[in-house]
């Protein structure tokens, strides 16, 4: 559940016809400081995160914390300087290697620590760091994200992190880019007052009662994960277990709430079994049977943490009770369990590398919703629910940001990417495209991508280039106008260009307020008849129809229908 960092001013003035559509507005208030986060600098390239091991002690009436992340990691260049991500106020006290203390200094949210010579190629290293302070804390999760020290309703201390976008640096020293997961995986180590209990994602490795009044849970990890989905979720929780049936064999699912929620949470979560159905079927196998699928009863809303899933949708169905869509179904089925469950496949399995290319995530997910939803109740029901989710599309800057800057683009990445991928399904037809959500997930399998890259595989799958698609509703703001006209017949002077002598009542249309060489196949009505294809272009021609002809295009396609004279 991504949020949006700041907006843009756009101004966009352009015609279809002599043009490519393009943005006008400055790159305003970037900054250095956003350039070091954003970007793949000097003192990062050198390097490749291998594992994470982290451990962690909240201090709940200090608001604060302490903790080591050992990094283990790959010199896949020589190099001697390496930055390191911790947002200020937290505070990194020391930096260890090979039992030598390093130097280190400060600039802003960033570290860089200088190795006592350079490291070759190859040289697979660790890296002991340790830190301690008052993380940010988090003033309206998951949107405004940092740390959570907050209570349940019996007044017991509940903590945890929401920290997408802001970045896991927030709270533990990493290179906080999307670009670079820890190739085999994490452990989180978190240490508790023993009237607590403390879950992180993955597998529990050990529980160990210290003597002292605390506890520490170790959990861990085997696959690559988002630095942002590593968490912990500290309060009086309990847990039971369920095995689901899946592709793969047996899934391990375990589900954690705190005590007095316990009861609703078991009637709640059993659709957790028919969204992993679903999923499976248009999907493929969920990406991390190693590390199990749980969902974690959170102070917040919910996020996608990998393999812990964040839950806070008050056990009921929609979006805290309500249908984003307007259509009713979104209210059949519990939104938090359905779309952060959805965000397994695409932005913890397929990440992208830039901020910016958040669609991958945002987009594809938020049509799990509608995919959801077709599976449970039906194809109109699918098409019910994403045409109605049209109305929170505000067209106000692009849907992909800037690169290197650490920035999302806008909030349409949810709704408009969903009904992007909506058209792209009905001209692939429903076969063509599962299989291509299937060779999607398997092909880029716990890897990192460009948008460019995504969009090359889908028009290589589909079989055209679609290109112009992905550049009109991915890096503009306009909505496509199919305009169309009813001929009045020849000798009339209406019908010119390619509708010049065309029978009375011929229909024409072309494309305008679009890129250039827009090309998206449309399905189309002419007077109630059986719906046929069409490829509109820029030009002037004419589909057919005779005599009065009606004309229809297909509700599934976001696109603005223009009559002209």
């Amino acid at each position: 559940m991504s949020r949006i960092v700041f907006l843009l001013s756009l101004m966009i003035f352009l015609s279809c016809s002599s043009l490519h559509a393009q943005l006008f507005g400055e790159k305003k208030g970037f900054t250095h400081a956003d350039t070091v986060r954003g970007s793949i600098g000097p003192a990062r390239s050198w390097w490749n995160v291998i594992r994470y091991d982290i451990r962690v002690r909240p201090d709940y009436e200090k608001r604060s914390i302490t903790g080591q992340n050992e990094i283990r990691f790959m010199a896949i260049q020589s190099g001697q300087t390496m930055q390191i991500d911790l947002r200020q106020p937290m505070n990194l006290i020391s930096a260890t290697w090979r039992k030598v203390a390093l130097p280190f200094k400060r600039e802003g949210n960033a570290f860089y620590i200088s190795f006592p010579k350079t490291l070759a190629r190859g040289s697979i290293e660790t890296l002991t760091l340790n830190f301690e302070g008052n993380p940010v804390i988090a003033a309206r999760p998951p949107w405004d994200g940092g740390w959570i020290f907050t209570r349940d309703k019996l007044g017991r201390p509940w903590m945890s992190v929401a920290c997408q976008g802001l970045g896991a640096s927030v709270w533990y020293p990493c290179k906080d880019h999307q670009s670079d997961e820890p190739d085999s995986g994490a452990s989180l180590r978190i240490t508790v007052p023993d009237t607590l209990v403390a879950v992180g994602n993955g597998r529990l490795k050990e529980k160990k009662i210290n003597g002292d009044g605390t506890a520490t849970y170790t959990w861990e990890v085997v696959n690559p994960i988002n630095n942002y989905d590593i968490v912990p979720y500290i309060g009086k929780y309990v847990t039971w277990h369920e095995e689901y049936p899946g592709l793969k064999g047996k899934l391990d699912c375990d589900y954690w709430v705190l005590d007095y929620n316990r009861e609703a949470a078991m009637k709640q979560f059993k659709q957790a079994d028919s969204m992993l159905h679903c999923f499976e079927y248009w999907m493929g196998p969920y990406p991390f049977y190693e590390d199990g699928y749980k969902l974690v009863e959170a102070p917040h809303l919910g996020m996608e943490h990998q393999s812990a899933v964040a839950y806070g949708n008050h056990f009921e169905n929609g979006y805290l009770g309500r249908d984003l869509s307007g259509s009713g179904w979104g209210k059949k089925w519990d939104f938090i369990i359905v779309h952060e469950s959805g965000h397994e496949w695409f932005g913890n399995n397929i990440t992208s590398n830039d901020l910016a290319d958040m669609w991958v995530h945002e987009g594809f997910t938020n049509y799990t919703e509608t995919l959801y939803t077709t599976c449970q109740d039906g194809v109109e029901a699918g098409d019910d629910y994403v045409t109605g989710t049209r109305k929170n599309i505000r067209n106000d800057k692009p849907i992909i940001g800037h690169y290197g800057v650490n920035e999302e683009g806008s909030g349409d990445m949810y709704y408009k990417s969903g009904n992007m991928l909506h058209m792209i399904r009905q001209i692939m037809g429903d076969d063509s495209f599962r299989t291509l959500l299937h060779a999607l997930n398997t092909t880029y399998y716990h890897k990192t991508v460009d948008s460019k890259e995504i969009e090359q595989f889908i028009s290589r799958f589909a079989g055209r280039d679609l290109s112009s698609v992905f550049d009109q509703y991915l890096r503009t703001t306009q909505v496509p106008v199919l305009e169309y006209r009813v001929d009045a017949g020849p000798g009339t002077g209406v019908g010119t260009g390619s509708g010049a002598g065309a029978a009375k009542g011929a229909v024409s249309v072309r494309w305008t307020n679009c890129v250039k060489g827009f090309a998206l196949p449309l399905k189309v009505s002419l007077q109630g008849a059986q719906a046929i294809w069409i490829m509109p272009t820029e030009d002037w021609q004419v589909i057919g129809g005779t005599g009065g002809s009606s004309f229809a295009v297909d509700r599934n396609f976001y696109v603005t229908v223009k009559k002209v004279d």
